[in-house]
């Protein structure tokens, strides 16, 4: 079942908009040869969230393990959220999010999207649904949208007919949404903390991502 129009203007149009390309920051800070990222205090510790829009020149450099399984726990105002993130299947998209949690490019942003029985969203440093980290991510659709599957937003195929993912933004499923297989790229699942997930609301926050291997 493909998404409607009126479906793809609520999911990509209103709320996983991006930013154009943009920013000079140096990228740096890749995963450690143990289990946490290697960069505390985090680079961007001290900048405003709304400074880290178009904060880079485009997405970093291939650094994570595809060997290895990544964790990433989003502790958020409401309680933590597991997620096994998958780098075999999506490796492009789980060194970005890596990346960018190690950078702490997502501390103290905010959850700006909730609907009901369909998802959670965040990532956005403008918390409005138009922001990224000024690059996108090339699309590694694959994985289905089981109940709890971590995923990337786009802009749609009209704009997007590669269908790029946000360099930043992601949602989390609060059910099975099989109708958006195939047009988006998932690349983890909820291993713990569901209800949590089940609990976000529009401004609920994001204090800090933690990145660990297995």
């Amino acid at each position: 079942m493909r998404l409607s129009s009126l479906s793809i203007a609520v999911l990509v149009i209103l709320s996983l908009g991006l930013a154009a390309c943009g920013g000079t920051a140096e990228q740096g800070g890749n995963v450690s040869q143990g289990d946490q990222c290697n960069t505390d205090p985090r680079p961007l510790a001290d900048v405003p969230a709304g400074g880290r829009n178009n904060y880079y020149d485009g997405p970093p450099e291939m650094s994570i393990d595809q060997a290895k399984t990544y964790r990433a726990t989003i502790q958020t105002s409401v309680g933590d959220i597991v997620l096994g993130l998958n780098a075999a299947e999506a490796p492009q998209t789980v060194n970005n999010f890596v990346h960018l949690s190690c950078q702490g490019f997502y501390d103290g942003l905010i959850f700006h999207r909730y609907e009901p029985g369909f998802v959670i969203q965040g990532g956005d440093p403008l918390g409005q649904g138009n922001g990224g980290p000024g690059y996108v991510v090339p699309a590694e659709i694959g994985l289905p949208h089981i109940a709890g599957a971590m995923a990337m937003a786009r802009l749609p195929d009209e704009v997007n007919p590669q269908r790029d993912s946000s360099g930043s933004q992601f949602y989390i499923t609060l059910a099975p949404t099989s109708f958006l297989d195939g047009g988006y790229t998932v690349f983890g699942e909820v291993t713990g903390g569901m209800d949590v997930v089940q609990a976000v609301r529009v401004g609920d926050e994001i204090e800090r991502v933690i990145i660990s291997t297995e």
